[in-house]
């Protein structure tokens, strides 16, 4: 599995999986999930020691002023459905488009890039913020070549689904948390 992926990321070619067995499909799913969850607890711990080891101010994330605006059930449904949705629309959905392109790789990798720092915006920009940027946003990078890999061999629902299983993983207990704050006012 590990193989695959690194010989698609080398050469990303748009080939679908002619497999269509759904247990299959499934366990691969599974491995990708677990693949960009470890990639993402590797980086959010190299991104949680920027601030005291170099006395940085990364500031407030985004995430912080949604959960103060809108209920948890708001949150869960904008991280687990609507954002998947719209974004997986956005950043993997014309990839279909240039499928038989010779620029199939360049588009791929671009796709992810602008998938990828579109998330710096759940910053509040400054210079350190804009120099730290790669590091930020390397778990939204590394989880965009995952969805990218499953939407070219499994389609569009399947990148759906993991971006929407893996926000849900990573959201949930903050929303669980909220919840529970909030019961016991």
């Amino acid at each position: 599995m590990v193989k695959e992926i690194i010989s698609f990321l080398k050469n990303p070619i748009y080939q679908e999986d002619e497999k269509q067995n759904f247990k299959y499909r499934l366990t691969i799913f599974w491995k990708l999930l677990f693949f960009a969850l470890l990639l993402s607890f590797v980086f959010g711990v190299i991104n949680a020691s920027l601030e005291p080891l170099f006395g940085l101010d990364i500031g407030k994330h985004a995430i912080d002023d949604f959960m103060e605006q809108y209920s948890p059930w708001f949150l869960l449904l904008a991280a687990v459905v609507l954002a998947p949705v719209i974004e997986e629309l956005l950043f993997r959905g014309p990839m279909v488009f240039f499928k038989n392109s010779p620029y199939f790789g360049v588009v791929f990798y671009l796709f992810t890039l602008v998938f990828g720092f579109y998330h710096i915006t759940n910053f509040e920009i400054n210079t350190q913020i804009f120099l730290l940027s790669p590091l930020l946003v390397a778990p939204q990078l590394s989880v965009g070549l995952f969805l990218g890999f499953i939407r070219v061999r499994f389609g569009l629902l399947w990148a759906m689904a993991l971006h929407g299983l893996y926000n849900l993983i990573l959201i949930g207990p903050f929303v669980v948390l909220q919840l529970f704050d909030s019961t016991l006012e």
